[in-house]
C-alpha cells in the first residue's frame, strides 16, 4: 500500500489549491510518506515542498483510499493554517490559487479532494485542539522496587518520548499538562522544555484521581481545552479510552474502539464554548467534540 498525507491549507477564509504539471491536475497539496516518517510530519513537509508555506496542523479531516499506478493508496488529510512562507513555482507545482472552499471544490480534479474539502467546511477553522497522550513505556511494574508513582521511563520509553517531542510540535502546542506520575511527566517533559515552560500537574487526570469522580475529571479536561492555545495532556491507559469514548458519546459521535498504546496520542478537536459555559448546561454551550483521531506512537520502539 502507498501511504500519503496532505492538508487543506487555509488563511483568511481561503484554501490553497495547486496545479501539478506532471499530471496536469488541480489538487490539494499532498504526497508520499517517506520511510521512517510519521503521517503528520509528511503532511507538513509536503505542504512546504509544494506550496512554500510552513503549516501548523489542526484536526484530522479524512482518510481517502483509491488506486494509483495499480496499487492501493491511502491519504490522510489534516486541516492546516499558514504560519509563514510564500509560494514560488517549482518542479512539482507551477501555480497556486487561494480560493473560497466552494470554488476550490469546483476546481480540483479528484472527487476525493472534494470530499476532503467538504469535511473541512463542515466545522469552523477555529476549533480548540488538544493532544491527549498516553505515557511512554516504563518497564514492568513487578521489576520496579519503589512506589509505582515514581516508576520512570525505560530506554524504549525515552525513545518514544523523543518521538513525541518531534511529533507534537507540528500542532504548535502552547502548554503541557500531565498526571502527576513520573513516567507521565517524563513523557512530555521535552515538549515543555522546548516551549521554555514547566509541566502543569493534573491530579484528576491520573487513574487514582479520575475514577473516584469522573465528572470532575472531565470538567477539568474541558477547562484545559477552553484555555489559550493548544494543550498537550499526558495521562494513563486506564483513563484515556474512557475520556475519548465519553466525550464522543456526549457529542453524538460514534465511539467505537479506542486504542491507547503507550507513547500514542489522541488528536481531539472541539467547538469552542460560549462564554460562561457549564457542563451542567444542556444547551450545547460547553466544548463539543468534533473529531477524534488516533496517532500511533511515533517510534516502533522494542519492548524493554
Amino acid at each position: 500500500m502507498i501511504r500519503a498525507a496532505g492538508a487543506v491549507l487555509w488563511r483568511d477564509g481561503a484554501v490553497a489549491v495547486v496545479h501539478r504539471p506532471r499530471y496536469d491536475d488541480w489538487s490539494l497539496p499532498k504526497g508520499k510518506v517517506d520511510p521512517g516518517e510519521t503521517v503528520p510530519a509528511a503532511a507538513v513537509r509536503e505542504v512546504l515542498e509544494e506550496t512554500g508555506y510552513t503549516a501548523v496542523l489542526g484536526r484530522h479531516l479524512k482518510t481517502v483510499e483509491y488506486t494509483a499506478f495499480g496499487k492501493p493508496k491511502t491519504v490522510d488529510f489534516f486541516s492546516a493554517r499558514v504560519a509563514g512562507g510564500a509560494f514560488a513555482p517549482n518542479d512539482e507545482v507551477d501555480e497556486l490559487r487561494w480560493l473560497p472552499v466552494g470554488q476550490a471544490a469546483d476546481l480540483v480534479t479528484r472527487d476525493t479532494d472534494r470530499e476532503v474539502l467538504a469535511a473541512f467546511a463542515a466545522a469552523p477553522v477555529d476549533l480548540a485542539t488538544v493532544l491527549l497522550v498516553r505515557h511512554a513505556k516504563a518497564g514492568k511494574r513487578d521489576n520496579w522496587p519503589g512506589e509505582d508513582d515514581l516508576r520512570p521511563l525505560s530506554s524504549a520509553g525515552w525513545r518514544q518520548a523523543a518521538g513525541l517531542r518531534a511529533l507534537l510540535p507540528l500542532w504548535s502546542p502552547s502548554r503541557v499538562h500531565s498526571a502527576p506520575r513520573v513516567r507521565c511527566v517524563q513523557t512530555v517533559q521535552g515538549v515543555a522544555e522546548d516551549l521554555g515552560s514547566g509541566v502543569l500537574l493534573e491530579p484528576r487526570l491520573s487513574e487514582e484521581g479520575y475514577w473516584p469522580d469522573r465528572e470532575a475529571a472531565l470538567v477539568r479536561l474541558l477547562e484545559i481545552v477552553d484555555g489559550p492555545g493548544v494543550p498537550v495532556v499526558c495521562s494513563q491507559g486506564g483513563v484515556i479510552p474512557d475520556v475519548v469514548a465519553t466525550l464522543a458519546s456526549l457529542s453524538g459521535l460514534p465511539a467505537g474502539d479506542v486504542p491507547c498504546k503507550k507513547g500514542s496520542a489522541w488528536l481531539l478537536a472541539f467547538r469552542r464554548p460560549e462564554p460562561g459555559w457549564s457542563t451542567s448546561d444542556t444547551t450545547g454551550t460547553w466544548p463539543r467534540l468534533v473529531s477524534a483521531h488516533y496517532l500511533p506512537t511515533p517510534l516502533g520502539a522494542p519492548k524493554p
